[in-house]
């Protein structure tokens, strides 16, 4: 019996619950990740572990969600279905959260789910991370956590909402200096101020400071953790959408 089954929708006709690319793995007795849920995702599951028992490795069905399915949706998607296949390293780039407190931990569970991000969560000792950590985010224990921003990748996007206000401003220079896609910071207006006064007294430009997003979330949906995470997911997602977006529109316009 193989170990699991990757299930991933390889075409789509029409409105569909997920767009091509999107996959889930299936073992006899759990799942990871969606490819829409619904009767669609019941059945890609019943052939994945039906799979699982009679040994066959690769398969190619067709699912109309209309007719066949008595989906809403009306569409129509091409699923492959793969034994053991890689899992696939994550190609939407990396997102690097300083602070294992109540908003870093309720981030990086809001994003876990995207599975094409790279997630790490930062804090100063373990006794401050999560136990145990969402699943795809990564652990990273640092005395002086300023020291690794030299190791994060010059294009990850940043939160940076750790325990103390002179720790989140020697971030906040180290990754200036350092180069990043985003830079979110917690805090409120007057912390947005005093920040760009002592990162201009560093040295820092007015247009490199103006990259950092703070205060981050979307104050509308209030100050409790969850909403500030779900805030910034929101915008996280929405801005990897738009460029994910921009070379098809440039194609287009070729």
């Amino acid at each position: 019996m193989s170990g699991w089954i990757s299930v991933t929708i390889c075409k789509t006709k029409g409105s569909t619950p997920r767009e091509a690319g999107a996959h889930m793995r299936v073992w006899p007795d759990r799942i990871e990740g969606t490819i829409g849920g619904g009767a669609l995702e019941w059945e890609a599951i019943l052939h994945a572990r039906q799979m699982l028992v009679t040994g066959h490795t690769q398969t190619r069905r067709s699912f109309a969600l209309g007719p066949e399915l008595g989906q809403c949706c009306g569409g129509a998607v091409s699923v492959d279905f793969i034994a053991d296949a890689p899992v696939l390293a994550p190609n939407d780039g990396q997102l690097w959260i300083w602070g294992g407190g109540h908003v870093g931990r309720a981030i990086a569970a809001v994003m876990a789910p995207f599975e094409h991000r790279q997630i790490t969560l930062i804090d100063i000792s373990a006794e401050k991370l999560p136990d145990p950590m969402p699943a795809r985010v990564s652990p990273l224990v640092a005395a002086d956590p300023v020291r690794v921003v030299a190791h994060a990748p010059s294009d990850a996007e940043h939160i940076v909402a750790t325990h103390s206000h002179d720790l989140d401003l020697r971030l906040c220079d180290a990754l200036l200096h350092h180069g990043f896609r985003s830079l979110g910071l917690i805090g409120s207006a007057t912390k947005a101020a005093r920040f760009r006064s002592r990162l201009g007294a560093l040295n820092h430009s007015n247009a490199q400071i103006s990259r950092i997003a703070c205060p981050i979330g979307d104050p509308s949906l209030g100050k409790h953790p969850q909403a500030i995470a779900l805030g910034v997911a929101s915008a996280l997602v929405r801005d990897l959408s738009v460029e994910h977006a921009a070379p098809r529109e440039r194609v287009r316009a070729g």
